[in-house]
C-alpha cells in the first residue's frame, strides 16, 4: 500500500508500535484475569474442605461421646443419636475422601463408622475404647492427608504462578523488543525523505553541478517540498549566470571607455595638445587619479567575478615555507611603502587548502591591514593548528571596530568607518573576498579580539578531508 502523506505514515507507524504493546497488555489481562479465578478457586476449595474436617472432627467426639454414654446407660435414644451423628459424618466424609489420591485411609475410617453402626453395647468396654481410639487415629491421618493434599496444590498453584510470571517475562521482552524494531524502522522511514531534503539543501549550499534526482515515492508533502527546492536550485543558478554576466559585462563595457578617458589625460598631462595653465593642470591630475581609481575598482570587480565562478576548491597539501616566501616576495614593495613591519608565526609544515583560494585571502588581509593599520607598527600573520581546524590570524594595529559593525565589514561593498592610510576610497570588497573563500573552503572568517593587536581577522578551515 502506497502512503500518500506524512501524517498517513505517522498515523500508520504509530498504530503498529502499539500492535505488540496492546497484544501484551491483552495476554497480561488474561493471565492476570486467570489467575485471580484459580486463586479465589484455590481459596473456596480449602476453606470448604477445612470446614468438612473441622465438623468431621466435631461429630467425631459426639460419636464417640455418645456410643460411651449408650455403652453405660444402654439407652436406645442415645444409640440414635449417635447413628445420626455417624450419617452426617459420612455425607461428609464421602467428598473430602472423593479428593484423595489414596483411598486406604478413608476405607479404615468407613470400617470403624460401620463396626459402631452395628455396636449394641454388649461388647466389652476394652474392644469399644479400640475401636474408638482407632477410629480417632483414621480420622487424624485423614486430617493429615487432607493437609498434605492442600500443601500440594498450593505448590502446584505457586509453580503456574511461577512459569506464567517467566513466560510474561519472555513475552514482555519479545514484544517490547518488537515495538523497538518498529520504532527504529518507522523512524528511518520517516527521516529517509527528510534525510533526501538535507542532501538536496546540502547540494544547493554547496553549489554542486547537479543535485538527487527527485524522488519517486514517499510522503507527498515532502515530494512537493523537494520539488520546490529543485525549482529554488534552479532560480539560484539563473540569479548567479545573471549576476556573473553582469560583472562581466559591466567590467568589460566600462574598460573601453575608461581607457579613452585615460588616454586623453595622459595626452593633456603631456601638453601634446596645448600648453596648460596650472588650474587645467590641476584638473587634469584629479582625472588622472580618478581614472587609476576606476581601474582599480574594475580590477577588483573582475577579481570578485572570478572568484564567484570558482564552483569548487581543490584542496591539496601546500608548503607553507613556499606559500608564504612567494607571498611576501610579491608583497614587498606595497610593505616597503607603508614601513609596516612583517611579522611570521608559522607553525605548520604543510595547510591542507585550495591554493589559489589561501593565496587570495592572504593577500586581501594583508591589504586589508597596510591600508587601515597603524604606519611603522608590526602587522602580525599567525599560522598554526587547534584540534581539528587550520587557524590563520592577522592582525594590526590600528582601530578597534566594534561588535555590532564587524559581521558588516564581511558583506560586498560595505566599507569600515576608519581612513586609508592611501587615501583611496575602497570598494569594500576586500573582507568579502576573504569571506567567501574561507566559506568555499567550508570554514568561515571573523574579526576577533587577541593581545597585542587592535584589529585581528581569523580565517578558521577544516584540518583534512575528514572534517570537511
Amino acid at each position: 500500500m502506497q502512503l500518500g502523506s506524512l501524517r498517513q505514515l505517522t498515523l500508520v507507524s504509530f498504530v503498529l508500535v502499539l500492535v505488540p504493546l496492546l497484544m501484551l497488555l491483552t495476554y497480561s489481562q488474561f493471565t492476570l484475569t486467570k489467575m485471580g479465578h484459580i486463586a479465589t478457586g484455590e481459596a473456596e476449595y480449602s476453606v470448604a474442605i477445612v470446614r468438612k474436617l473441622s465438623k468431621m472432627e466435631s461429630l467425631s467426639v459426639d460419636v464417640e461421646r455418645l456410643f460411651r454414654q449408650f455403652h453405660v446407660l444402654k439407652n436406645i435414644a442415645l444409640k440414635n443419636l449417635a447413628q445420626k451423628s455417624i450419617e452426617r459424618f459420612v455425607e461428609l466424609q464421602t467428598p473430602v475422601c472423593r479428593e484423595l489420591d489414596e483411598q486406604q485411609i478413608c476405607h479404615n475410617l468407613t470400617e470403624r463408622l460401620a463396626w459402631l453402626g452395628q455396636y449394641a453395647g454388649s461388647d466389652d468396654q476394652l474392644l469399644l475404647d479400640a475401636q474408638l481410639a482407632e477410629f480417632k487415629v483414621s480420622l487424624e491421618d485423614l486430617s493429615a492427608q487432607v493437609e498434605s493434599k492442600l500443601d500440594a496444590r498450593i505448590l502446584a498453584q505457586q509453580d503456574y504462578v511461577n512459569t506464567v510470571l517467566q513466560a510474561q517475562i519472555w513475552l514482555t521482552v519479545i514484544l517490547v523488543g518488537i515495538s523497538l524494531l518498529l520504532i527504529f524502522f518507522g523512524t528511518q522511514v520517516i527521516l529517509k525523505p527528510v534525510e533526501k531534503l538535507e542532501m538536496v539543501i546540502q547540494a544547493i549550499s554547496r553549489q554542486e553541478d547537479s543535485l538527487p534526482t527527485v524522488s519517486k515515492s514517499g510522503p507527498k508533502e515532502l515530494i512537493i517540498l523537494e520539488h520546490k527546492l529543485h525549482r529554488l536550485a534552479a532560480r539560484l543558478e539563473q540569479l548567479e549566470n545573471l549576476r556573473h554576466a553582469l560583472l562581466r559585462h559591466a567590467s568589460h563595457e566600462l574598460k573601453t571607455p575608461l581607457a579613452s578617458i585615460k588616454e586623453g589625460c595622459s595626452l593633456l598631462s603631456e601638453q601634446v595638445v596645448g600648453v596648460l595653465n596650472p588650474q587645467q593642470t590641476e584638473v587634469v591630475s584629479l582625472l588622472n587619479s580618478s581614472t587609476d581609481r576606476l581601474n582599480l575598482l574594475i580590477m577588483q570587480l573582475l577579481d570578485y567575478n572570478l572568484l564567484l565562478q570558482q564552483a569548487k576548491p581543490v584542496f591539496e597539501h601546500v608548503a607553507c615555507d613556499k606559500l608564504i616566501s612567494e607571498f611576501v616576495t610579491d608583497n614587498t614593495l606595497a610593505i616597503q611603502q607603508h614601513s609596516n613591519p612583517l611579522e611570521l608565526k608559522i607553525e605548520l609544515d604543510t595547510v591542507y587548502a585550495d591554493p589559489n583560494l589561501l593565496r587570495r585571502i592572504l593577500d586581501n588581509l594583508l591589504s586589508n591591514a597596510l591600508a587601515h593599520g597603524s604606519k611603522g607598527r608590526p602587522i602580525t600573520i599567525h599560522l598554526y593548528a587547534d584540534e581539528n581546524w587550520q587557524i590563520l590570524d592577522v592582525a594590526n594595529r590600528g582601530q578597534k571596530v566594534p561588535e555590532e559593525l564587524r559581521p558588516l565589514l564581511f558583506q560586498p561593498f560595505r566599507r569600515g568607518q576608519s581612513k586609508r592610510n592611501d587615501r583611496v576610497v575602497g570598494s569594500g570588497l576586500g573582507l568579502s573576498i576573504v569571506s567567501d573563500c574561507a566559506r568555499m573552503m567550508h570554514g568561515k572568517a571573523e574579526i576577533v579580539d587577541v593581545d597585542q593587536a587592535d584589529f585581528c581577522v581569523r580565517v578558521t578551515i577544516p584540518l583534512n578531508e575528514e572534517n570537511i
